[in-house]
């Protein structure tokens, strides 16, 4: 063990190293230098098809205490591959103005001749996308984009939200030379920072300033904690396999409203705990005020439902009707956007809207059922110490039966099952709302028990090299799902192709499935299988014993 510390400390030296190699962080927008734009190369990431040069946001509270940032972005195309970067999706809240982004200008600078060439961005090519009711985003391509062009972009956000400051990325799918947030901050607001930063942080400085507002008796002095907070030469995050969220593994910094003291009188509810903002969810139109809103025939769902003879067998009635009856739109959100009504009328919506439907003809037939926000694996895990509704990114239903049984319900997948804990929210936490009794807690979604699958194989190996039998998979749980979405999605040869593995040598003769449609059974695949084994000589057989097994090769390779 002790051999491992000179290494450790080598590691911390040359990251130190590394992180005081000069670089140009003062660049103004619009002042790009010829070095920049003539490079080839990231000088850490060699093979980088672009790089972000200069990400840098100055985030302050105006005279209205709303919240504004000023962001500059100054990205480096090394070739055709990394034009991708020219394209901008800014998305903001545009609800009632709460968010608002002005003063949009790029320029795309290129190497012409000894000198630069400057394009600037055509406002008529900046185009506004209504999202939902509540997102929009401003779309852009940078124009007259080729391997070597340098982007430069501006612009300000802002946000009537006073205690809500955005996350701030330092790393991102290309490498990023430096990254910089500095945050003026108003002694009346307290927020607790959680950083992601680790060893890249260059700089982290901390000042106090001094501001007025108003004049004569009026005037109002208060004091402004200014911290700057910097990365550099932070390598790109490509996608892995088994990786969790991006957001979860980028190098970014969260910020949450931990106080307020309001000045001048000002008053905030701020929710400081999950029961505040599970009270805020029960109160909101578009979750709480929508679970009891009827739907078009229900009726009759509801008196089939009631004259079931248990509550497992209504629960898996509704929710497999509800599965069958609604087709999910692709979108998730915590919220409502067509509303239950429209949405089942219309036979189509988001995860949340096809949920609460759910969750609506639950309780109508007499379960004790509750709706739930969570965060699916793509989002992101859930910080239970930071009490953010935007954590969350979708609504399931929670059923607790007893203290070891409890049922998440999410119908807006058509292979989910209702006896288990959908498979991309497994492992983070739910917000359940028990609406009868006002209470509002945290629930950690696990599944506890292991999942198995079982592959027996019954075959003759010939001399010449030839194996010829049969096969017989059982799966149960997650791999009884992912099977047959695979199946009724992909269709039968493609799965079979997946079955063999893509491997030519190995011919399915026969292929048979069971227990397709009944969730409490395992899916069986009787298997009828030809396999010719290469590198078979006169003296040696050789045989991979792993067929139709997931061991069979590593999943880690691409």
């Amino acid at each position: 063990m002790k051999k491992i510390y000179p290494f450790l400390i080598l590691l911390l030296i040359t990251i130190a190293a590394k992180a005081q190699q000069p670089i140009p962080t003062d660049q103004p927008y619009g002042k790009v230098d010829d070095a920049d734009v003539t490079m080839t190369a990231c000088d850490f990431e060699k093979d980088a098809n672009a790089e972000v040069l200069i990400d840098k946001a100055d985030l302050y509270y105006d005279q209205t205490f709303n919240i504004v940032m000023d962001h500059h972005k100054r990205v480096k195309i090394f070739n055709d591959n990394g034009k991708d970067a020219a394209n901008f999706k800014l998305v903001f809240v545009g609800y009632n103005h709460e968010e608002y982004i002005t003063g949009l200008q790029g320029e795309t600078i290129n190497f012409v001749n000894g000198k630069q060439e400057v394009t600037k961005l055509d406002k008529k090519q900046i185009f506004t996308q209504v999202i939902d009711k509540y997102k929009s985003a401003i779309i852009f391509t940078m124009p007259n984009v080729k391997a070597g062009s340098v982007i430069d972009i501006k612009y300000t956000w802002a946000s009537q939200d006073d205690y809500v400051i955005p996350a701030w990325y330092f790393q991102s799918d290309i490498p990023v030379r430096y990254s910089e947030l500095f945050t003026h901050i108003p002694e009346y607001f307290y927020f607790s920072i959680q950083s992601h930063a680790l060893a890249y942080m260059a700089i982290n400085k901390h000042s106090f300033e001094s501001q007025s507002l108003g004049s004569g008796a009026d005037a109002l002095t208060f004091s402004i904690n200014c911290n700057q907070r910097a990365m550099v030469n932070i390598p790109s995050l490509p996608d892995e396999p088994f990786m969790g969220a991006r957001n979860d593994n980028l190098r970014s910094m969260y910020f949450q409203l931990t106080s307020f003291t309001p000045p001048l009188g000002f008053v905030h509810n701020i929710s400081d705990t999950w029961a505040k903002v599970g009270g805020i969810l029960a109160d909101d139109e578009d979750f709480g005020r929508q679970l009891k809103r009827k739907l078009t025939n229900e009726d009759a769902i509801i008196t089939a439902a009631k004259a079931l003879p248990t509550d497992d067998a209504k629960i898996n009635y509704l929710f497999n009707t509800v599965k069958t009856a609604m087709k999910w739109n692709g979108d998730d959100d915590w919220y409502t956007i067509d509303g239950t009504s429209e949405a089942w009328d219309k036979k189509s919506g988001n995860s949340t809207e096809i949920n609460l439907i759910l969750y609506h003809l639950l309780k109508k037939s007499g379960i004790n059922a509750m709706p739930m926000v969570v965060s699916t694996h793509d989002h992101g895990r859930v910080n239970v110490f930071y009490t953010f509704l935007y954590q969350f990114n979708r609504a399931v239903v929670y059923i607790p039966v007893d203290s070891t049984r409890k049922y998440i319900l999410d119908a807006s997948n058509k292979y989910n099952s209702c006896t288990e804990i959908p498979y991309n929210l497994l492992n983070s936490h739910g917000l359940y709302l028990d609406m009868d009794h006002k209470a509002y807690d945290i629930l950690l979604l696990e599944r506890t028990q292991p999942v198995r699958q079982s592959v027996f194989v019954n075959a003759e190996v010939k001399p010449d090299g030839k194996v010829e039998g049969t096969a017989q998979i059982s799966s149960v749980s997650y791999d009884r799902i992912n099977k047959i979405s695979s199946y009724k999605t992909d269709g039968e040869k493609k799965y079979t192709d997946d079955l063999r593995g893509d491997d030519n040598s190995i011919k399915i003769s026969s292929l048979k499935l069971e227990n397709l449609d009944v969730d409490t059974l395992p899916l069986i695949e009787d298997i009828g299988f030809n396999l010719d084994l290469p590198g078979t000589d006169e003296n040696y057989i050789y045989l991979n014993p792993n067929i139709f097994c997931s061991m069979k090769k590593n999943p880690f390779f691409e």
